[in-house]
């Protein structure tokens, strides 16, 4: 029967609630952090991937339930305001994903939970306190940070764990431990830059996000267009230089050289010799796996960055020309679908292209998606 509302409670109400068509965004920040890190992907960095997804969902489901009122005025067929979720079953979710990613990170070890716990608080310090202030896009640029540092985290401390605590080995060391501090302090260092990407993309688009229902504003849209086209340049453009790849000054050669012939032949016979030819250089070394694993990292890199660009620019700049409520939220969903390709960049220029291009397969999955259920 046409125009009957659906029920309460249904698959198609809790996947708008928790906004599923934005869920492939969320598995390339743990991945990302765990690229940065270093050991490359394993065990914790597969818990750090379902704390993600689980504080993500809990923010999705308390984002709902503290805007209810205003959903009711500005966007009434919603879940909650249209009645196909109780707000009590909302709230509920909010609290059970909260503590499932927190437990989730546990696995990985502690320093994995305390960035999941800093994650959490600032999700429901942004749903409850934050989010229709000036802190707001700040607050939403850091949860996402976080979420990358705890990919790193999960990562370099479930790895070291393995390292120094075998199974029949009881607990590790003083120097073990020491050792496990400076793995953590240099994942944490390592990941920074691509948390601090991250950030800056989610802070832009939450700006946009802010004038989703009346639009109207074109400087966020400007903003963030400006702040993609920064973060594509940086993403394509050239990686660390590896020491592996650097050449060999090659060695001197003629008259000061000490072994060279010139040196050893008596001055009047130079006078009558014809000069030598110069001896030809000496071949170039051939590229080592190392160089030639960072020459297909960037080359990757490159074509991810413009896969980002891509995807977030067209719709930024519909919004900017013409600021409807309408192509705002093309641009914030635009802006939601672009993290992947941000996070596959990323991974790539961390010396991991085949992580980079795994996350990229993702694009076409949040697209579909988005056609179904709204990510905004």
């Amino acid at each position: 029967m046409t125009g009957v509302p659906p029920r309460p409670g249904t698959a198609r109400a809790w996947s708008e609630l928790l906004r599923v068509s934005a869920l492939p965004s969320v598995p390339g920040d743990a991945l990302a952090g765990a690229a940065a890190a270093g050991p490359g992907p394993g065990r914790g960095t597969a818990w750090a991937v379902g704390a993600s997804v689980c504080l993500y969902e809990a923010g999705m489901a308390l984002n709902d339930w503290a805007d209810r009122h205003v959903d009711a005025v500005e966007r009434p067929g919603r879940p909650l305001p249209s009645g196909r979720v109780a707000p009590a079953a909302a709230l509920g979710a909010a609290g059970v994903l909260t503590a499932a990613g927190l437990a989730l990170a546990s696995r990985a070890g502690r320093p994995a939970l305390a960035a999941a716990s800093a994650l959490a608080a600032t999700v429901w310090a942004y749903d409850l306190r934050l989010k229709h202030t000036a802190a707001g896009p700040a607050a939403m640029g850091a949860a996402r940070g976080l979420d990358v540092l705890l990919g790193a985290l999960a990562t370099a401390s479930a790895g070291r764990v393995r390292e120094t605590r075998p199974a029949a080995q009881g607990p590790p060391r003083t120097g073990a431990a020491a050792g496990g501090g400076r793995a953590v302090t240099a994942a944490l260092a390592a990941a920074a830059p691509s948390a601090a990407a991250l950030a800056a993309h989610t802070y832009a688009v939450t700006a946009v996000s802010r004038h989703e229902a009346d639009g109207g504003s074109t400087a966020a849209p400007a903003g963030a267009l400006a702040a993609a086209v920064l973060l594509a340049l940086l993403a394509a453009g050239s990686g660390p230089p590896s020491p592996a790849a650097e050449r060999r000054t090659p060695p001197r050669t003629g008259s000061g050289d000490r072994h060279g012939t010139a040196t050893r032949l008596p001055r009047a016979i130079l006078r009558r010799a014809a000069p030598p030819p110069a001896p030809a250089p000496p071949p170039a070394p051939a590229p080592s796996p190392a160089g030639r694993h960072r020459v297909a990292s960037d080359r990757v890199a490159v074509i991810m960055a413009g896969a980002y660009l891509r995807t977030v620019a067209g719709p930024l700049l519909h919004a900017v020309l013409n600021p409807s409520p309408h192509l705002t939220q093309r641009a914030v969903g635009g802006g939601v679908r672009a993290m992947i390709p941000l996070q596959a960049v990323l991974a790539a220029r961390s010396g991991s292209p085949v992580a980079g291009t795994a996350l990229l397969g993702l694009a076409p999955v949040a697209r579909r998606l988005a056609r179904k259920v709204s990510p905004t």
